[in-house]
């Protein structure tokens, strides 16, 4: 069975939406090295309609010497959205049909590399929720950003996570991964 796991960007104060305002002076060679070596066990992410839309604007005109940008260009993409439709612009890209959830199971059945939300707050909340999120990671940068979307909410089901790994990086960003404990 495969993995799907997911990584986000998170400010000490549990923000996550729009990294790149409290990132920039916190994003060190660490911090990239580890992200490498998470993309290099993934053949499939799974994309909200936002993130998709904001990084289809953008990647497929990065440079290709940029490592995520020649990970993510070519990569199998699946899409949740109720609005989009087929087809998309950014290649590989696809329109997850019918419910998430039942679409994610079935890809996990399927064979292949891991599975990675990326971005995609609403996404990787319910895969998470649902039980079928396996691996969540956590980039913690040594920054209060004040405003924006978190990742958890008041009334969020009570969920027990089992840290499995976790460093420190030169700039003092903490990556902290966790598996959902299944009793």
């Amino acid at each position: 069975m495969r993995k799907v796991t997911a990584g986000l960007f998170h400010s000490v104060d549990g923000v996550v939406q729009d990294p790149f305002k409290f990132q920039f002076d916190s994003f060190d060679e660490d911090l990239g090295k580890g992200l490498t070596k998470m993309i290099n066990s993934v053949d499939t992410v799974v994309l909200g309609r936002v993130s998709y839309q904001e990084w289809a604007g953008y990647w497929p005109n990065a440079t290709q010497d940029d490592d995520f940008a020649a990970f993510i260009n070519p990569v199998e993409k699946f899409v949740a959205s109720r609005t989009l439709s087929e087809p998309l612009e950014w290649e590989n890209s696809h329109l997850i049909n019918g419910p998430l959830e039942d679409f994610i199971t079935d890809l996990k059945n399927r064979d292949g590399g891991e599975i990675a939300v990326c971005g995609s707050i609403s996404v990787v909340r319910q895969l998470l929720f649902a039980g079928i999120l396996d691996e969540l990671t956590l980039m913690t940068h040594p920054v209060v950003a004040g405003t924006g979307r978190r990742l958890f909410e008041d009334g969020d089901p009570q969920n027990r996570l089992v840290l499995e790994d976790q460093y420190a990086t030169s700039k003092g960003n903490v990556v902290s991964t966790y598996s959902l404990r299944k009793d």
